[in-house]
């Protein structure tokens, strides 16, 4: 081990369990491209138990698990091999048998499996997941620091826009016990920390990228607590890039010109759906190149079936509201909802385990002994029983660590009574039996476990290729760095990840999140591993989930040491001292994505692939918000009611109320 990798704190016990799968780190490395392995540690570092004791008697708490979580070890391999040809022929019979079996334990099958009991409350029901907890990308990460308990979320991490959510997911909030209204004047003195402090946004920009380590602070389009009154001339003044540069950047913000002149609004329209951002800054507003390193991962995480600026429309950029170069085109914003209302970002729903905290309450309306309590602040510090969620004899189960690899209709579909799901559980094979199921599974993998769906259904499914990204908490000791620096978050459009912010503190029940910068406080990483200029925009989040997969937790921790040390030095940060427990969250297949104006052709309302994708076929209906197009929240409630809709309207009441009536 070098003496870099000592100061670094790489040979220092932190909260993790270590997955490698195998890979080494120079795997990990020439994965990644990017010119700077040498840096990266020069001695393996062995696989370790977490040191997080269980939150509750027994061993099973997949929460407390720290290290490679997300799309962990154990929850993808049977997909993988189904996937190339392996076929399991002779499951054992469970004798089970259900009114529905929901394939996929996310945020949409658990929704499913409630509007199925709220409208059939008598109804059986089993829900199938391949990892080791359930809800999916909401994810939820527990930590416990000198005996305080630290929560973060691992993936889906608020509810935004619930002003506009379709009338059934607002019902299920109401029904889980999530009044808005209620946290929102809870969480008051919590939300206003950072802005009580003045802390703001930054950059920082690094060295191999930008030729100097520099942090910027108060970015004035940053998301910070306190918006920034620098204009970009002030925030840029230090910041090693040429003057041109600095004055291309400032332009490009700050400049009303119309830069497509003689242009009616469609023209202006069509003309940028066919543009990448890229491509509309360098060759429309003529921007330096010397500009795109800065802006290249401005759109990550905001786009949808885009990767960076150079897979983006300039429609796209245009119609998030904050990318620059277009207030002079004299074009109309569509409205973020169908309500006509705003996302209302700032005054979100934001529990300390992001949307994990939906799924436990959904899960808590279906098995009410899993997770003890009546209210959404009881639900916070309490752990859940996982002993409890797959019981016999329970209404209602939930079944982790079961990858299904097939779902047929016994007998002709036309006349089938039941669905028959096989799943693969530590290694051995299983049936059980449904009159409905409902796939909420990610949509790309159904054509593989529905074989029997039309050709031109399992085409569009495969569309739904799904944009990889790395959600990560770094536990530090205290935050004292951040407050120093004048900052609650940095943009790092150079670093291996590209951004990093303090927790968004919520207290709530008996937790108390950090209240002074002495407290442990959870930081949130973000990687998008999608980047090859040149491919589409999908094949770009296929490299990218080779990337991730290839990637060890080892190396992941000598970028996040790195990073934080040097963009936080200013500030007295250490990643040797201050670095508590690391959970990096590895999402291959992460944010559900759409229709790119730049490789898709126009299609019709009818034609899009989600909507082809999502075809109910006999007794098996299709949820997840890939049948959506779009990752937000509300979307995944949206398609399994939809989905569970579709079952009761089309195949449940013609066979009881209408028995005379053919059945497809």
């Amino acid at each position: 081990m070098s003496m870099k990798d000592r100061e670094l704190g790489m040979d220092r016990d932190i909260s993790r369990r270590d997955f490698l799968n195998g890979a080494s780190i120079a795997i990990g490395g020439s994965a990644l491209g990017s010119g700077r392995i040498a840096d990266a540690p020069t001695t393996p570092r062995s696989t370790r138990s977490s040191s997080n004791a269980p939150a509750q008697p027994g061993e099973y708490y997949p929460p407390r698990l720290t290290g490679m979580r997300g799309s962990h070890e154990g929850s993808f391999e049977v997909a993988h091999e189904m996937r190339y040809g392996k076929t399991w022929d002779n499951a054992e019979d469970t004798g089970e048998s259900y009114d529905l079996i929901v394939v996929g334990g996310g945020l949409s099958g658990l929704s499913a499996a409630y509007f199925f009991r709220k409208a059939l409350p008598q109804a059986r029901i089993l829900i199938l997941d391949n990892h080791d907890d359930f809800g999916g990308h909401a994810k939820r990460n527990e930590f416990e620091v000198d005996g305080k308990l630290v929560i973060g979320y691992g993936g889906t991490m608020m509810i935004h826009g619930a002003n506009s959510y379709p009338h059934e997911a607002k019902a299920l909030l109401e029904d889980i016990g999530i009044d808005k209204a209620r946290f929102l004047r809870t969480t008051e003195a919590d939300r206003s920390i950072y802005r009580r402090m003045g802390l703001q946004a930054g950059v920082f920009f690094d060295k191999e990228t930008f030729g100097a380590d520099h942090l910027s602070v108060g970015d004035p389009a940053g998301w910070g607590s306190v918006r920034s009154t620098l204009t970009w001339t002030q925030f840029l003044a230090d910041a090693p890039l040429t003057d041109v540069v600095k004055r291309d950047i400032a332009r490009a913000y700050d400049d009303n010109t119309d830069y497509l002149p003689g242009l009616t609004a469609e023209e202006k329209i069509a003309k940028l759906r066919k543009m990448s951002y890229q491509n509309y800054l360098l060759k429309v507003v003529n921007v330096d190149p010397g500009v795109m390193p800065f802006f290249v991962r401005r759109s990550e995480g905001g786009s949808n079936g885009a990767a960076r600026i150079d897979s983006y429309s300039a429609w796209g950029a245009f119609r998030t509201g904050s990318l620059p170069g277009f207030d002079g085109l004299g074009l109309e914003r569509p409205p973020e909802s169908w309500l006509g209302e705003g996302n209302d970002f700032g005054e979100g729903i934001h529990f300390p385990d992001g949307n994990a905290a939906i799924a436990r309450l959904i899960v808590r309306w279906l098995i009410p002994k899993a997770l003890p309590g009546t209210t959404m602040e009881d639900s916070v510090a309490t752990p859940v029983d996982y002993a409890a969620i797959d019981v016999d004899g329970s209404p209602a189960r939930v079944r982790l660590n079961s990858t299904v690899v097939n779902v047929r209709h016994i007998g002709e579909r036309r006349a089938a009574s039941e669905v028959e799901v096989t799943y693969v559980r530590d290694g051995k094979s299983y049936r059980a039996r449904g009159a409905t199921c409902v796939m909420a599974c990610y949509n790309a993998m159904i054509p593989y476990l529905c074989p029997d769906f039309p050709d031109e259904q399992k085409a569009a499914l495969k569309m739904a290729v799904r944009q990889p990204l790395i959600y990560t908490n770094v536990v530090v000791r205290n935050w004292r760095a951040f407050q120093a620096l004048g900052i609650n978050s940095f943009y790092g459009p150079g670093c291996y990840h590209g951004s990093a912010m303090l927790d968004m503190n919520r207290s709530l029940g008996d937790y108390t999140c950090a209240r002074t910068p002495d407290d442990p406080q959870p930081l949130h990483l973000q990687r998008m591993p999608a980047h090859k200029p040149g491919l589409s925009a999908r094949d770009q989040f296929r490299a990218g989930r080779e990337e991730l997969l290839a990637t060890s937790f080892e190396y992941f921790e000598y970028r996040i040491r790195d990073e934080l040390g040097r963009a936080l030095a200013g500030g007295g940060f250490d990643s040797a001292r201050d670095i508590t427990a690391i959970t990096v969250n590895r999402w291959p297949h992460g944010y559900a994505g759409g229709a790119n104006d730049l490789y898709d052709p126009d299609w019709g309302y009818d034609e899009v692939p989600w909507v082809v994708g999502r075809r109910r076929f006999g007794r098996i209906a299709v949820a997840n918000s890939d049948a959506a197009a779009t990752s937000l929240t509300h979307a995944a409630m949206d398609q399994a009611h939809r989905a569970v809709q579709e079952l009761i309207g089309d195949v449940i009441r013609p066979e009881f109320q209408y028995p005379w009536a053919e059945r497809t």
